[in-house]
This record gives structure tokens, sequence and C-alpha cells, in this order.
């Protein structure tokens, strides 16, 4: 018997080791794909696993309305850390659900039931998350979705304002696209939302499910344009692969009392894994190593003078946009050449590697780049 959500790669992993997976066989990959940037210390970190050890042993769960000593320390942590004005910390299970409490949480603020989201853009599977996703693909044979959903070009900011009005709830935006090709925002752009949903009394939800914990350079990345929005989502890496999400919000929102919860909000074992990981990126100052990294990586990339067409991102996002199949390619590299990485639509590969990896990690893999590229 197997599932059938998933497709199964022809690589069975046993264990991960920094930058490094291995599998069954004892063949070893240089993870650059990080299982969608799950892994920001690398994988099985020693502090992140006596973290979550040490907390199993004294309690696995109890639901969020006892207080719990991880529980309220990743509260703490996640509103210290946030950008200025959000205070107000709801944890889950996944990216998703962020933003499915995201969605909730706006309407309920506002009273109002519009949506504005953008082409290209992705948010995840749940009803609420789903409608809001731009491609067909995803979304098509679960129709009809929820209702009230407005897509706007990304990067337009007058068409954004245009689509802005009296009945918006909230505008939802990736500051860098991640499952639409890697495509940064300009700060010209994000603060052109942050106008118009101000004006219009509209939430500004910044989705950082994949670009937050440190991924572009710095811990958000909204703090490189300055720009902060009424709710934040984040997930992935924050719990260095333990399935946490988390929905940060404002005052004004949290304030209107929404009515929401979830059985597995806040476990102690994962809040444990969270908050020692939030505690590596900042102690390690790893943002700051990923933007180093990032620019030696897209340097290191364009003097290879490959067959690509573009390179694009910010920090251990990066986006190389190949003139043939990715997935194609995708395959060549992991069975050729031992390097595993992401696909970000059919013609671009996507690169968010542990932002623990050094120089070497990153020649490694543009070497690699070049075996089934050259």
């Amino acid at each position: 018997m197997s599932g059938f959500v998933f497709s199964e790669k022809p690589i069975g992993i046993e264990r991960g080791d920094g930058a490094y997976l291995y599998a069954e066989d004892g063949t070893e990959y240089l993870d650059f794909g990080a299982s969608y940037a799950v892994t920001p210390v690398g994988h099985s970190h020693p502090q992140v696993v006596d973290a979550v050890q040490s907390q199993a042993e004294d309690l696995m769960y109890v639901q969020a309305s006892y207080p719990v000593a991880a529980r309220t320390e990743l509260y703490e942590k996640l509103a210290t850390v946030s950008p200025p004005g959000l205070d107000n910390v709801w944890l889950c299970n996944s990216g998703t659900e962020a933003n499915e409490a995201a969605l909730k949480f706006a309407r309920n603020a506002t009273g109002r039931s519009k949506i504005v989201a953008t082409r290209r853009g992705f948010h995840g599977r749940t009803l609420g998350a789903l409608s809001m996703t731009w491609k067909d693909k995803y979304k098509k044979s679960f129709e009809p979705l929820v209702e009230g959903i407005e897509f706007v070009s990304y990067g337009d900011g007058e068409e954004l304002a245009e689509a802005v009005d009296d009945e918006t709830a909230a505008v939802f935006l990736e500051p860098i696209q991640g499952e639409g090709g890697i495509h940064p925002a300009e700060t010209a752009y994000l603060e052109r939302a942050r106008e118009v949903t101000e004006d219009a009394g509209a939430a500004l939800v910044f989705d950082e499910i994949q670009t937050g914990v440190g991924r572009t350079g710095t811990l958000w990345a909204c703090e490189q344009s300055g720009v902060d929005p009424d709710i934040l989502t984040t997930a992935k890496g924050i719990a260095s692969g333990l399935p946490l999400g988390a929905t940060v919000c404002a005052d004004w929102i949290a304030d209107a009392d929404p009515e929401h919860g979830s059985t597995f909000s806040g476990g102690p074992v994962v809040c444990a894994a969270a908050n020692t990981t939030l505690d590596l990126l900042v102690e390690e100052d790893l943002p700051a190593h990923a933007a180093e990294m990032g620019d030696y990586l897209v340097e290191e990339i364009e003097a290879a003078d490959l067959p690509i067409r573009d390179v694009r991102g910010r920090g251990l996002m990066i986006g190389v946009e190949v003139k043939r199949g990715a997935n194609r390619l995708l395959r060549d590299l992991a069975l050729n050449e031992q390097v595993l990485a992401l696909p970000a639509g059919r013609t671009v590969l996507r690169l968010l590697p542990p932002l623990v990896i050094d120089e070497s990690h990153a020649d490694e893999f543009v070497d690699s780049l070049e075996g089934v590229l050259g």
C-alpha cells in the first residue's frame, strides 16, 4: 500500500545532517531545496534535537487553553521579532492554516468579505487559502471555492489601487513570490499596497510562509522595504521541520475577538523546536549569512556562463530560469550529481538551501549545475 497524493521520488531518505541528506543506500545528497525551506538551521541541528527530546520527556501535548512554558515563550519571542505593531500571535500547524486564519481574522475585523490577491500567488491548499491561490492547476477540481476573491497583477500598484475599495477586507501579498517563479516585489509596490489598504480600512497581509525566518537576508522579507503589514503569516522553517505555523497581527485585528481555534495549536514539542530555531537564527545572525551566501551563489552562477535566462531572488531564496524543462534538470541534478533542488513553474529552478551553507556548498552546487547544463 502507498499514499496517493504525493508522487514519490526514487530516492529513499534515511537521515540528514546540516546541508546534506543521506539515502538508505548511504548516498550523500547536497540539499538545496530544504523541503521547501523548512530546515533553516540545517537538518537535525543538535540543539533543536535536544530541545525536542527534553520537552517530549516532560510533556508531549496539552491544549492551548492551559499555559505551557514553551508555548508562552514562543508567543513572546514571535511578538518580539515580528514587524512593529504585530504583538498578537496565533499558532497552528502549517502555512495554509496560518493564511486561513488571516483570511478569517481580516473578515472578522473589517466586517467585509472581498479579498484582493495576486496573479501567480500561492497561499495554500485548504479551501480559503486555495481560493486566493492563482493557478487553476491547484484548484479547478475543487470548485466552487470561496467567493469574493479578485486577482490583480503582481507589482502593479495602480491596478491594486483600483481593486481595493470599501468592500475589501484584505490584500494578500507575498513579498517575494515563491511558487510563482521567485519574483521579488519592488519597495514602491509594497508601499503602495500599504497606502491603499490604510485608505480603505482594509488589512494588509504579508504571506511570509516561505520568505520568512531569515531566508531572504533579514528575518522577514518585508523588513527590506520598511513596510509593516497588519497581519503576517509564517510557517515552513520556523520549527526546523516540525509542523508549525503562526499568524501574527496588529491590535485592531486581535481586538475584534475572532472565534477561531485548533486542537493542536502550539504543541509544547513543536514550540520547543521553534524557540531553539529562532534563538539560533538570531544568535548566529543567519539572516545576514543568508544575504552574504546568496550574493556569492548568484555571482558564481552568473560567472559560470551557463545557458540560463535569468537569476533572481534575495538571500537564499533564488530562482534560476532555464531554457528547457526545470523538472528534467532537477532529475538530472538528483540522479547524476546528487544535488536536490525544487521547481517554481516549468522553467525555474528554485534554490532554498539551509541558511548554514558555506562557499564550498555553493561551489559544489554550481559545479553540479555546470554538469547538467554544460
